[in-house]
């Protein structure tokens, strides 16, 4: 996938995962994730993640058609303060440590953060509030419209 610039994704994520709301990426407009990490994770049912990105790319769709808008990104700063967020949950650490057995969950026992597999420190029923607050607002905050 290639954003703005020509940036590729491989190069946008070379030190790690980077989004806002698992949803979002900075440097590339117009460009959705629908999948598990950095939003919900870590919940059993897959299928109410994808439904809940689904209704909010939707809105965001919605208002940006309204609007007479052609391009939204997620800020830079929006999607740090997103990252910093997810790093303060507690459980970062306890599920992937590298002491563990080397496997798909802890990098294959490399050190470092495995920032796919964070998710929001108040879990997925939290995750899942928070984000229907968010899209409900209906300012998108942290999202820029161009």
């Amino acid at each position: 996938m290639r954003g703005r610039d020509g940036l590729t994704l491989s190069h946008a994520w070379a030190e790690g995962m980077r989004t806002k709301h698992g949803i979002h990426l900075h440097g590339f407009p117009n460009a959705f994730m629908v999948q598990i990490s950095q939003g919900a994770n870590l919940v059993a049912n897959v299928p109410h993640n994808f439904t809940e990105a689904a209704k909010t790319i939707a809105m965001i769709v919605r208002h940006a058609l309204d609007g007479g808008y052609r391009e939204v990104e997620v800020t830079h700063e929006a999607q740090d303060a997103w990252m910093e967020l997810l790093f303060s949950a507690p459980m970062l650490g306890v599920i992937g440590s590298p002491d563990c057995t080397p496997g798909y969950y802890n990098n294959e026992g490399q050190p470092g953060r495995v920032d796919w597999f964070l998710g929001y420190p108040g879990g997925a029923a939290a995750y899942f509030e928070y984000l229907d607050g968010w899209r409900n607002k209906g300012d998108f905050a942290g999202l820029e419209f161009r």
